[in-house]
């Protein structure tokens, strides 16, 4: 019995059976199936903080007055402008990234070094600038009271300027104690004492006449609610509950803490995406040094790890957009 064997004219090639899909590598087409299956993860947390925003869009914190800090220019109000900065560096990396592809194509080992090396730097420069801006977020600038209800309450003056619990709270001289499972309750322990307690901030209150209340309770125009002398002093009084300085995953001196999680966790997902992608770029940056893909006639790595860092800067477009524009 005779045996017919079928040549299909595609042994020895990457994929082995067939033709390459799309005319892409294998290591191309897989690095397209992580970014399509990481757009989706990155999709659904979007599409999770559009909802809880809308949900709460009548009390949601404004940006223009939360992300308004810049480095070394400390006191002045500065919205989004930090934020654009960083948005800057990321998307000129990416520039860097495409001449540095391109220079791959043309197998110019010289440009394909310097342009990883600046797209290595831009990276680092939006990493150390997130974490700035993270420290800065946790820190806080202000101040606030949270009432019974989890509501924030901010301070401003007649003017309708932030003002600073530092700036009027009266505080007195005695020890406070942070309570711990060791001293109390075995099952609740304090994080950081605020630097102020709720007597202190509504006695120092008192004596300022100049200071209102602000809620989180936005206006028809887009604006918090600002309550009389009267209604601010009677506010603190029967809802106040705890003095917020800053910002973590309980409580947001800036208004709901659902939007800090969101931003922390959203933010920091990204973040570490970027952060991964410095490290694969300067592990490809060696590698073009040493002149491996010099020696194979293929600058592939370069073009596959550029993909992925394409798909950052995208991403991050999203995320400027829902936290800092919208």
């Amino acid at each position: 019995m005779s045996t017919t064997v079928l040549n299909t004219g595609s042994e020895g090639k990457t994929w082995g059976g067939g033709n390459k899909p799309l005319n892409a590598s294998y290591g191309k087409m897989m690095m397209w199936f992580f970014i399509v299956s990481d757009a989706l993860t990155f999709s659904g947390f979007l599409a999770a903080y559009g909802f809880s925003r809308f949900k709460f869009i009548d009390s949601w914190p404004i940006a223009d007055e939360v992300f308004t800090h810049v480095p070394f220019l400390h006191g002045q109000e500065l919205p989004m402008i930090y934020v654009a900065f960083m948005t800057f560096i990321l998307i000129m990396s990416s520039v860097t990234m495409v001449l540095a592809v391109d220079a791959g194509h043309h197998l110019n080992k010289a440009k394909v070094t310097f342009y990883m090396f600046l797209t290595i730097i831009g990276g680092l420069i939006f990493v150390g600038s997130q974490a700035w801006e993270w420290a800065t977020f946790i820190k806080g600038d202000y101040g606030a009271i949270q009432t019974k209800g989890g509501n924030i309450l901010q301070f401003v003056n007649t003017e309708g300027e932030r003002v600073a619990l530092k700036d009027f709270a009266i505080a007195q001289d005695k020890e406070r104690v942070a309570h711990t499972k060791q001293s109390g309750l075995w099952f609740v322990e304090e994080g950081t004492l605020p630097t102020f307690t709720l007597n202190e901030v509504i006695q120092g209150f008192e004596s300022h006449d100049n200071v209102l209340v602000r809620t989180q309770k936005l206006t028809t125009e887009g604006e918090k609610t600002i309550l009389s002398r009267t209604e601010s002093l009677q506010m603190l009084k029967a809802n106040g509950k705890a003095v917020v300085e800053g910002a973590n995953l309980h409580v947001n001196e800036y208004g709901s803490p659902l939007f800090a999680d969101f931003f922390f966790f959203i933010t920091g997902f990204h973040g570490f995406h970027v952060f991964s992608g410095v490290v694969i770029n300067i592990i490809i940056f060696f590698n073009v040094i040493l002149g491996t893909y010099e020696k194979r006639k293929s600058y592939e790595m370069v073009e596959k790890v550029g993909l992925y860092w394409h798909f950052v800067d995208l991403v991050w477009v999203f995320v400027f957009t829902f936290f800092y524009l919208v």
